[in-house]
């Protein structure tokens, strides 16, 4: 195991009176790249409400670099080096591609920071839309900008909420396209996705969740050695 950025330690949560999760707990290392399953309504995206602050923990943890978090505002976690690429995109529809990433830039502490020309090569289609307001993109091309928005943060950890729902085949293609080089680089990564044979191939670690419960956790290579996993958790 590489050594620990995000820890998330036996967190529960949930909305009003309602818990969603129970113990929760997952890592993810400098450098790796770890993958959130479940089917729909299993606790991902509140997994990832509650390390951004936007939930409370009700019990348990999360540490940032072996300092909790949890208690801390949203606006700071995100300021500490963690950046969100939200379901749904959120981009910003009435500012130009050009507008949308220098609206969230931060110099952060990298030997290479993210700046709009290192956005446009990982992207090139955001290059030559680069003029075009936010709502005058396709799908494919608003995901790529909220990629891109959350880089020019220079965040530590990218995460990543259902990073290819609604897009094309050839479009989530470059997508992951892109998750790869990323991680190449060097940057962490936290993912949900559907698709499973992306994931395995892009990711390091996996954490199953079934009714806001950790039910599994392994590399990719234990994950194909148990063929009942998908059929188990993860099938419709």
């Amino acid at each position: 195991m590489t050594e620990p950025l995000l820890e998330v330690n036996r967190i529960e949560s949930g909305y009003g009176a309602s818990q969603v999760l129970f113990d929760v707990s997952l890592q993810v290392g400098v450098g790796q790249c770890v993958s959130l399953q479940g089917r729909n309504g299993m606790g991902k995206t509140t997994t990832i409400s509650a390390i951004m602050g936007w939930l409370p923990c009700w019990r348990g943890e999360v540490r940032w670099q072996a300092r909790p978090i949890h208690n801390q505002p949203s606006h700071t976690i995100a300021q500490l080096g963690i950046g969100l690429v939200p379901e749904g995109r959120q981009v910003f529809p009435n500012l130009t591609v050009w507008e949308n990433l220098v609206a969230t830039a931060r110099l952060g502490d990298h030997d290479r920071p993210w700046t709009v020309e290192r956005v446009f090569d990982l992207f090139p289609k955001l290059a030559e839309r680069r003029k075009n307001f936010g709502d005058q993109l396709s799908g494919g091309e608003q995901q790529m900008l909220a990629i891109g928005r959350a880089l020019m943060t220079n965040p530590k950890l990218l995460i990543l909420d259902e990073a290819t729902e609604g897009l094309s085949p050839l479009l989530r293609q470059e997508i992951w396209q892109a998750l790869a080089a990323l991680k190449a680089q060097g940057l962490s990564i936290l993912i949900t996705d559907k698709n499973l044979k992306q994931l395995l191939t892009l990711c390091d670690h996996h954490v199953i969740l079934q009714k806001g419960r950790v039910v599994w956790t392994g590399t990719s290579q234990a994950f194909r050695a148990d063929p009942g996993l998908r059929q188990k958790y993860l099938s419709a």
